[in-house]
Parts: structure tokens; C-alpha cells; sequence
């Protein structure tokens, strides 16, 4: 029957793609064997794309043996490998592939090009130069007006910080299509230029989900989450569907501004469409759920998951740490090791929030010995400033400080997170001492910023040391600090509504300030 169908690549392509193991994928390639076939490209490449481009290091593995042992390769075959070696991270075989194809004289095409500039965007240290000798390879086959090729080199030098060169390249295609638009988008946007992205965004001719998935991506990258949910309500009005990428986005604004019911109508979006398999986001449900205070249902959602990854564990341990359940919390990571699922820098962070929460010192204190000795994880400024703030809220000021003495270097090892711990602390347990003294060595150094300006200043006042905080005052005018305006966040009728301290320019704010002055006049008992 293979025989009979040898040169119906689809047949061949469908029967590899059946395959649900190694072994059954072994057996197909057994009877191509058998068919004596091997010579034939139209019978071998469908089997060698499928194992090559599987995104699984044994099938790859098993690809690159086949490909070894072939007589005869041609074109789609090479752009296998090259793309199958990207998929997988390594960059150098593929390029190897490519040279490789060029000393036998097989000739190359327009789907060569896309995976093997992703591989140069791989390769780090020495992408410019690699990169650019592909271009002069692009330039020579005559494939620069071709979008696929062009919108992978405004990814490379996106990736590259070259965002006028990419500018440049887009400006010049004459005929652009949805591809080229998005792809310039998306670089804009890697690199945080939102205003860039959203002038081309505007400017589209026609817009796919693709690229409204690449412009909330830009905006949620920036944590402008307010205008990732505007963008989706306009997606939504003019009838395109959302795809995951995009409710994963929307599900993480959410979680962000506390926009419950819109994570709620994702999550019956997800369900009504069966996405819920799809880890990544039922990972953002549960974030969301998290963060919206209702830890039962991220529960739920994570109870349903089947393949627990890193990411899901540490969404539901933060989440349940951010409730104040810090014994619930411990009790996550204890299972998330059993199951054998090892912990990430995130988990360790939210695992000692929860110590801090709870004030268990001892446990949060072997906790972050254990990140190293036991899970092999170097810790990094933020765990250093956990493990700050759990010794602080402990009212173990002294301790604190000499943990920066001892396992930070110093104080030229910390950053604004730190101090900011250490010298609430010192705030609140009043010892003055300690915070002054801390306070002299960030003045010397020049790395105190507004906020420890601000917390300097109310140790000094709070203990009567006038002179000192008069000084910090000064120095606080001098250098025309301001302090930022804290912010209240609520949803009403699916629309997310901010409020800056001071700030009047909401269009209600008249009628809102005079409700806000009848509900106080009604507490203190006052006619209104």
C-alpha cells in the first residue's frame, strides 16, 4: 500500500503524523524499509519532517539518524532538519545543515530562510555577524521581497535591539502583507515601544488575530494592563476570536487590576471552547483567581490540571500566600516536591513571602538555605530580600542587618527592595538606631531613592529627632522628590476604572467626591 502511494506525500505525511509513539513511528519507517523505498525522498521525507519537527528530543534524535543514513536529500528535507534543530534550541546543527546544503548544490528556497535566521537570533554572542552573512545569502537567491524571509529578519533585529534597520527592511517591501505588519509590530513591541506599535497597529489594512495578540502582548509587557482589556473589548466588538494567546494576556491584565468578572468570562469563554486543557492557561486562570481573592476556585482550576508543570504550582503557591493561608502555601511546595516537580527562583519567592506572612524564621531560614544545597538554585536579590523582610516583620532588625553583612557583601550588594525592608522594620519595631545607621551608609553611597528618602524621614520624626529629619526633608525638596500617588482600582460594568491620589481628571469626579463626603458625614452621624 505505501508503495502504491509513494508519491502521495499527504498519504505518507498523515500516516507519520498518526503515529502516537517512537515505536509506531520505527515501524512506518520499518515497511518504507521493506517497500525498498529509501531511495525515494517523496516516501522518507513525510517520516523525517514528523520526527524532525515533533518538538521531542528523541524524535529529533531519531530524525538526524535517518537523515545521516540517506543517499539522496533534497530541499524539504534540509529545511526539515533546519527547522527541527531550531524547535529544539540548537542553533549551531541547524546551521551546520544549511552550509551543509550548500557544499552538496542543493538548492534552497523561500522556507530555508525563515528557520535559519531564528537559529542566528539563537545563537547569542556571535548573531549580528552570522545574521547579516544570511542576509547577504537572502540578497543573493533573490528572496528579499519575500514577506516570510523578511518578517523573520525584523524578528532578528528586533531581538537584536536594531530597530531601525528592521524599520528600514519593512519600509522597503513594497507589498506588505498581514505577516510583515505584525511581525513589526511584535519587534516594537519586545522592546517596549508601545506608542511605535500602536501608530503601525492603527495604520494596518487589515488585522488578524495574530496581530491583536501581538499588540496586547506589547502592552501587557509595559504593565499598561487597562489598555489590554480596551483592546480586547474593541477585538470583541468588531467579531474576532480570540485565540489562546490573546485570553492568556487578558486573563493576566485581569489578575493585575482585579477585573474579575472579565477573567470570569474568559474562563467560560475557555470552557465553552474546550481550551481548558491548555496548561499555560489554566495556569493564568489560576493566577487570576488568585489575585481576585477567590483562592477556592484557583483551586478548582488547579485540582483539574493534569500535568502539573514549574508554572502551575507556582501560581497556585503564590496565590494561596497572597490570601494569607502561608501554612497552605507550605503545604503546596511540600507536595510539589513529593511529585516530583523541582522548584524555580519564582516558587522560592513565594514560598518565603508565605514564611514572612506566617513569621516562621526558622522555616523560611531553611528554606533558603535549601535553595541552593538541596534544589541546586543560586539565590538571587529578590530571595535575599525575602529573607530581609521575614527577619524584619520578625522584629529581628539587628539580624536582618547582619544577614546583609554576611551573605549579600555588604551593602553595596542590595537594592532599593532591601532597604525598603529593612528600614520599614526599623520603623515599625522604632529602632532608630539601626535605621539611622543604615541611612548614612545609602546617603554615602548615593543609592538612596524617594521612598527610602520618605521612610529615613518618618523614623526620624516618630523618634523626635527634629534636626535629622528637617535634614532628610531638605534634601527631599533639593532633589524634588516626589513620592507616587497611590491608586485605587475598581471594576464596574466590565470596564476598569482608575483613581490616583490628588488626581481629578475622571470625568465623574465632582459627583463622586460629593458621594464620598455624604458616606463620611453619614458615619460620623452627620445630617446630610
Amino acid at each position: 500500500m505505501i508503495q502504491k502511494t509513494v508519491e502521495n506525500r499527504g498519504f505518507l505525511t498523515a500516516l507519520a503524523q498518526k503515529c502516537k509513539n517512537l515505536n509506531e513511528l520505527k515501524q512506518t519507517h520499518a515497511h518504507i524499509l521493506r517497500c525498498h523505498l529509501t531511495h525515494n525522498p517523496y516516501a522518507i521525507a513525510p517520516l523525517l519532517s514528523v520526527a524532525a519537527t515533533s518538538y521531542d528530543g528523541l524524535y529529533l534524535s531519531y530524525a538526524s539518524s535517518i537523515f545521516a543514513s540517506l543517499d539522496h536529500r533534497n530541499t524539504y528535507m534540509h529545511n526539515s532538519m533546519i527547522r527541527g534543530y531550531v524547535q529544539a534550541n540548537s542553533p549551531v546543527p541547524a546551521i551546520l545543515c544549511y552550509l551543509e546544503m550548500l557544499q552538496n548544490g542543493v538548492p534552497v528556497n523561500n522556507y530555508t530562510f525563515p528557520a535559519l535566521i531564528k537559529a542566528c537570533v539563537l545563537l547569542d554572542r556571535t548573531s549580528k555577524l552570522t545574521g547579516r552573512l544570511v542576509l547577504a545569502h537572502v540578497v543573493k537567491f533573490d528572496y528579499c521581497d519575500d514577506p516570510f524571509v523578511v518578517s523573520a529578519f525584523i524578528e532578528f533585529y528586533s531581538n537584536s535591539r536594531e530597530l531601525e534597520t528592521a524599520r528600514l527592511l519593512f519600509d522597503k517591501i513594497p507589498r506588505k502583507d498581514v505577516v510583515l505588519w505584525t511581525a513589526m509590530i511584535d519587534g516594537y513591541g519586545k522592546t517596549g515601544d508601545v506608542q511605535s506599535a500602536r501608530e503601525l497597529f492603527d495604520e494596518m489594512p487589515e488585522r488578524n488575530v495574530i496581530s491583536w495578540s501581538a499588540m496586547m502582548a506589547a502592552y501587557s509587557r509595559v504593565s499598561n494592563f487597562k489598555e489590554v482589556l480596551a483592546l480586547f473589548s474593541e477585538m470583541q466588538n468588531i467579531g474576532t476570536k480570540p485565540n489562546e494567546s490573546i485570553l492568556v494576556t487578558v486573563l493576566t491584565a485581569c489578575a493585575h487590576l482585579g477585573a474579575l468578572m472579565q477573567g470570569l468570562w474568559v474562563h467560560s469563554y475557555a470552557k465553552r471552547f474546550n481550551l481548558e486543557s491548555n496548561p499555560i492557561l489554566a495556569t493564568a486562570l489560576v493566577d487570576m483567581y488568585s489575585k481576585c481573592g477567590c483562592v477556592e476556585s484557583a483551586l478548582s482550576v488547579f485540582e483539574s490540571i493534569s500535568c502539573k508543570d514549574t508554572g502551575a504550582w507556582n501560581a497556585m503557591i503564590s496565590g494561596v500566600a497572597l490570601s494569607g493561608a502561608a501554612r497552605k502555601s507550605l503545604e503546596l511546595f511540600h507536595q510539589m516536591t513529593i511529585n516530583g516537580t523541582k522548584p524555580s527562583e519564582a516558587t522560592f519567592v513565594a514560598v518565603l513571602t508565605a514564611c514572612t506572612h506566617a513569621k516562621k524564621v526558622e522555616q523560611g531560614l531553611q528554606l533558603f538555605e535549601e535553595m541552593s544545597s538541596v534544589y541546586g538554585i543560586n539565590p538571587k536579590v529578590e530571595h535575599y530580600a525575602c529573607v530581609i523582610d521575614l527577619l524584619s516583620r520578625s522584629g529581628m532588625v539587628e539580624e536582618a542587618e547582619n544577614f546583609i553583612e554576611e551573605k549579600m557583601g555588604g551593602f553595596t550588594g542590595g537594592d532599593v527592595n532591601v532597604w525598603g525592608a529593612l528600614l520599614n522594620a526599623c520603623r515599625i519595631h522604632k529602632n532608630v538606631e539601626i535605621g539611622n545607621r543604615i541611612w548614612k551608609k545609602l546617603v554615602e553611597m548615593g543609592v538612596a531613592d524617594s521612598g527610602t528618602h520618605v521612610l529615613s524621614y518618618n523614623i526620624y520624626k516618630e523618634a523626635g529627632w527634629d534636626m535629622e529629619a528637617n535634614r532628610v526633608r531638605s534634601m527631599i525638596s533639593e532633589a524634588g522628590m516626589k513620592k507616587k500617588p497611590g491608586c485605587s482600582i475598581i471594576e464596574v460594568n466590565n470596564v476598569v476604572e482608575e483613581f490616583l491620589a490628588g488626581d481629578q481628571s475622571h470625568p465623574q469626579a465632582q459627583e463622586i467626591c460629593t458621594l464620598l463626603r455624604s458616606f463620611l458625614r453619614m458615619v460620623n452621624l452627620e445630617d446630610v
